[in-house]
């Protein structure tokens, strides 16, 4: 399929698009039938503002797909069950810092505020090539095949989160988890001992803190140049064995924390 040139482009009305943004950028061209075709298969490659964002674009280009004769059968199977790895696995969860607090002051402001923080999750970890899993109120879950990729994305999450300007100059912050384990796949993302812990681990966390297992340490035994910080042994709630917590150092991140939040 060709591509369409700026010209050919700008002469379609935005209903030939399934996405155009809030700045006006119009993303997967639905006017044709080969152009619905690669709409399908360019889904979820592309980084939507929020979840309304993506269902609106979603509708319409099932609609287009409709009109077309096209069946997407494979496109809402990814859709519903989306295509997970297995075997061992780095899991990220992220959860912002304060969210009671800050639903209670911004009130009507705050849905914009966990969509920008969502946009910053996703950019990161598509970037890295992770795979988000999971994404609900103010928790973010995503998996990684090599653990380099999960530290990297976890990294730039928390770079991204502070470079940016939140609503009445706010620090608003994450605190992250990352484990490396076989979590159990299920029809909806995963399950087991490993993705609690990943969970447990984060929530042990403060607002800008990267918390990491021993497991994590010892899959990026062939990446040295990251910085870990051991902060002790603890056990977490839920888990039946000690936990090495280990704390990332790097450039552009916070490094001063209070003691962990552990759940007893």
């Amino acid at each position: 399929m060709a591509d369409l040139r700026t010209r050919e482009r700008a002469k379609l009305p935005d209903s030939a698009f399934a996405y155009v943004d809030s700045t006006g950028k119009r993303r997967l061209p639905i006017h044709d039938e080969a152009h619905v075709r690669n709409a399908l298969a360019r889904f979820n490659r592309v980084l939507f503002e929020d979840d309304a964002a993506r269902d609106r674009a979603r509708t319409r280009l099932l609609r287009a797909a409709k009109k077309h004769g096209i069946v997407p059968v494979g496109f809402i199977d990814g859709q519903i069950h989306p295509k997970l790895p297995s075997g061992q696995l780095t899991l990220l969860f992220a959860d912002i810092e304060g969210s009671s607090r800050l639903l209670e002051e911004l009130e009507d402001r705050y849905g914009p505020l966990v969509n920008a923080v969502r946009r910053i999750e996703r950019a990161a970890v598509r970037r890295s090539g992770g795979h988000e899993v999971d994404a609900r109120a103010d928790e973010f879950f995503a998996v990684f095949e090599h653990a380099p990729s999960a530290v990297e994305a976890a990294g730039a999450i928390q770079r991204a989160m502070a470079a940016h300007a939140w609503p009445d100059g706010r620090a608003v912050r994450v605190r992250i988890g990352l484990h490396t384990g076989r979590p159990t796949p299920t029809p909806t993302g995963y399950q087991g001992m490993s993705v609690n812990a990943a969970s447990r681990l984060c929530n042990c966390g403060h607002g800008g803190q990267i918390l990491l297992s021993r497991s994590v340490r010892a899959a990026l035994a062939e990446a040295p140049e990251y910085e870990l910080r051991h902060l002790g042994s603890y056990r977490l709630r839920g888990i039946p064995d000690e936990h090495d917590v280990y704390q990332l150092v790097a450039p552009g991140l916070l490094d001063a924390f209070p003691p962990l939040r552990l759940e007893l």
